[in-house]
């Protein structure tokens, strides 16, 4: 199974558009979903978990490394591993990522008001939406911003693990204001790569790996949107 749908120009062309504008808006809808359902769950995992993380943190356990480090775990072995994944194992991944996320996330809830969340959620959404669906219906290729926004991307996790030793409040809010940019550009540039990873003749367990996936890249970025919005504009607890 490949996701790379470079070699079936042809194969598309040869099928009616009206087939095609259907498929595709019920396969982004179905990305849409879990992308929006996988949310769902962090945010409910994230809030009913806070005190077991308070908890955690006064004592601090060793539990808290793992509570940090596994998802990214997650998404590494449904990044390498979807392929050789039957579809039933790469849903239950994903929504084990999606809950394992929540309780990394539910420290948010110990550093920011509750308000503040709330208003950098709702201003993250009205990015993502906008960008997404820009991403969407442009005719642009954003091939070449992505290469672009992939070397910011690059440069965020160098900056971010140096500045881990050197805890400067200055890189940290230039880290913090490039992330947006990053982020809020890759939004575009991925809805537009998963929309060109539609396929008509797919198989039902080719195409639902594709959402999975496609969810994946939307909910990385939706989230990192989300938390540099935060580091840049939140209010902390006194």
């Amino acid at each position: 199974m490949s996701f790379d749908t470079g070699n079936r120009f042809a194969a598309r062309t040869a099928v009616p558009q009206v087939g095609i504008d259907q498929g595709l808006r019920s396969y982004m809808l179905r990305v849409y979903n879990y992308m929006g359902g996988a949310l769902a769950v962090t945010g409910l995992v994230a809030w009913f978990s806070q005190g077991l993380v308070l908890q955690l943190a006064q004592q601090h356990s060793p539990l808290m490394y793992l509570l940090i480090f596994a998802p990214l775990g997650f998404v590494l072995v449904l990044s390498f591993g979807i392929q050789r994944m039957s579809l039933g194992a790469a849903q239950a991944t994903f929504w084990g990522y999606a809950a394992v996320m929540g309780l990394s996330m539910s420290t948010i809830f110990l550093v920011y008001t509750y308000t503040s969340i709330a208003q950098m959620f709702f201003i993250t959404a009205a990015t993502f939406l906008g960008m997404s669906l820009w991403g969407y219906t442009t005719k642009r290729d954003l091939a070449g911003m992505g290469h672009f926004l992939f070397m910011g991307l690059i440069g965020i996790v160098i900056a971010s693990v140096v500045n881990f030793f050197l805890r400067s409040p200055g890189l940290q809010f230039a880290v913090s204001v490039i992330g947006v940019l990053v982020f809020t550009g890759l939004t575009a540039w991925d809805t537009q790569r998963i929309k060109e990873m539609y396929w008509d003749g797919d198989s039902a367990v080719i195409a639902g790996k594709k959402a999975i996936m496609g969810a994946l890249a939307l909910y990385l970025d939706f989230v990192n949107l989300f938390m540099f919005l935060l580091q840049l504009f939140g209010q902390r607890r006194d």
